[in-house]
């Protein structure tokens, strides 16, 4: 990783955790987007170690058909501190899930008070403006973690097309 991606991932991380310890003690919904699975976990390792709060995790399955139902099943509720939830990218009926979320979205906030970050990737994000658009706009601003590899994407397209 060269210093501009360690430099943006730190900043990532610290806007992350901040946000988790605003949004403590009620829902609030952060959307995470990292399209390396790699840098995900190691992101996720830092938050838990170095976080105030107690961090779960839950990694979906390809099988999980619905959000809240997962959450519910596989966590302690009045438990939870904070929620991350990744592996969306595995699920095989992702737009079904992100449908049923969109439509269950008002449950997250009566039943779950505590912040929950979703990661996310670039085309996992996409799908929920297309699908779930209600649920992404409850969110606030996308982190991104790929931030340096995104500008030089849009670098390279910009040279490709003079």
């Amino acid at each position: 990783m060269n210093n501009l991606n360690l430099q943006n991932s730190t900043t990532a991380a610290q806007r992350l955790a901040r946000a988790i310890m605003v949004a403590s003690g009620e829902f609030s919904l952060i959307l995470a987007c990292c399209d390396s699975v790699s840098q995900q976990q190691q992101i996720v390792k830092s938050l838990k170690e170095c976080s105030k709060v107690t961090i779960k995790e839950i990694r979906l399955l390809p099988t999980d058909e619905t959000l809240y139902t997962t959450i519910t099943n596989t966590i302690s509720i009045p438990h939870t501190e904070a929620l991350i939830v990744d592996g969306l990218e595995s699920v095989l009926a992702i737009n079904q899930l992100l449908i049923s979320t969109n439509l269950m979205r008002d449950e997250f906030r009566k039943s779950f008070h505590f912040p929950m970050v979703l990661f996310v990737n670039n085309d996992i994000l996409s799908k929920l403006v297309w699908l779930a658009p209600d649920l992404k706009n409850w969110a606030a601003t996308t982190i991104r973690f790929d931030v340096a590899h995104d500008v030089l994407e849009g670098r390279r397209q910009t040279v490709k097309n003079l």
